[in-house]
């Protein structure tokens, strides 16, 4: 019997020409991919019903999010060796045997289904399209939290914006020194 890796592999295969720019452990406990890549755990099918569900950078958050996907080791080397791979070697679409054959294998996988529950917290966004009232809810939702929330990210002049680098080449120039050389930017 193949395992979830194996069969993960050639799904991908059908989408991503050459090697998997990751490791890549299911919730089999069996593995696929270059040793020396960063690892992914996908814990269960519900990883790759997500990413039916939602192509795409989203399908992924959603993943990790929900604790249906993990990354063992260093999260940002993951996403940029991943990034390198897909921008480096453009996915292929298959042609209908292929396509086929990539749904047998996600019926295999436990990826074809209804699609799994939201995470908590996404915003629950209704009207038109880009409508003032859906964006304005929209904006709301991820922005009007608390000042202690803000604490923990911002330094102690809460100043939401990108800091405005002058002098990146100096060790003592810290992020604060940006923050008030992008306030005394916008000021002039």
């Amino acid at each position: 019997m193949k395992s979830a890796a194996d069969r993960l592999a050639r799904l991908l295969g059908h989408f991503l020409p050459g090697p998997l720019p990751v490791r890549v452990r299911a919730w089999d406990g069996s593995q696929t991919g270059p040793a020396d890549a960063p690892l992914v755990v996908l814990r269960s099918p519900d990883a790759l019903r997500r990413l039916v569900w939602q192509p795409g950078e989203l399908g992924l958050a959603e993943a990790y999010v929900t604790g249906d996907l993990d990354v063992e080791g260093d999260l940002a080397d993951a996403l940029s060796t991943a990034g390198r791979s897909v921008r480096d070697r453009p996915a292929t679409r298959p042609g209908p045997a292929g396509m086929a054959a990539a749904t047998a294998l996600a019926v295999r996988l436990g990826a074809v289904g209804p699609p799994p529950k939201r995470p908590d917290g996404r915003a629950r966004l209704t009207g038109g399209l880009h409508s003032v009232a859906r964006d304005r809810a929209g904006i709301s939702h991820h922005y009007d939290l608390s000042n202690d929330f803000y604490a923990l990210l911002l330094d102690e002049t809460m100043a939401y914006s990108c800091a405005y680098w002058t002098r990146p080449d100096d060790p003592a120039y810290t992020l604060a020194d940006a923050q008030r050389d992008k306030l005394d930017l916008i000021c002039r």
